[in-house]
């Protein structure tokens, strides 16, 4: 398959995930008000929250200009992110780029649309919350994150076979 196609089909496929998730979170599940919650597990709810920040609830938008001056810096972000995914030669690389395009695209319809991010994944260890609450893209854009930062730091791709090098002749 054509990595670019590939890389849009993974953008595509977490911007539908994302969107059904959250359509079933607070539609018919009902969690459509600020932290209503569902116990799904002992260290797993389903919790509503508005993000009106970005990630880890950063540079919040306290107004409409902040508002949409978030949607341009993330949609400029996810600009470079398609422009790198359609130029890169890596599978996994163009995956990792896939699922962070997805990701971001999902986050930037929630803020235009609402005028937040719907988050509602809320992982827990009795009192001990290792994360904020957060969303399928949230998950994706980081999980994206990880890979290449890793493939960047520790993975070596194996480099074109190139001749042997000529051993120098000296001509008697």
């Amino acid at each position: 398959m054509n990595l670019r196609v590939l890389g849009l089909l993974v953008a595509v496929l977490v911007f539908l995930v994302d969107q059904g998730v959250k359509y079933w979170v607070t539609g018919p599940l009902g969690l459509n008000v600020q932290d209503a919650s569902l116990t799904i597990l002992p260290i797993f709810d389903l919790r509503f929250v508005k993000n009106v920040g970005v990630s880890l609830g950063l540079l919040p938008a306290s107004g409409s200009a902040m508002r949409w001056l978030l949607v341009l810096l993330t949609g400029g972000i996810a600009a470079g992110v398609l422009w790198w995914m359609l130029r890169e030669k890596k599978r996994p690389d163009v995956i990792a780029l896939g699922l962070v395009l997805g990701g971001a695209l999902g986050n930037i319809l929630d803020r235009t649309r609402l005028g937040y991010v719907v988050d509602f994944a809320d992982l827990h260890f009795d009192t001990w919350r290792p994360f904020l609450v957060f969303n399928v893209a949230d998950a994706a854009i980081t999980i994206g994150v990880l890979i290449l930062l890793i493939r960047a730091l520790f993975v070596r791709d194996k480099a074109a076979k190139t001749p042997a090098p000529v051993e120098n002749q000296v001509n008697a």
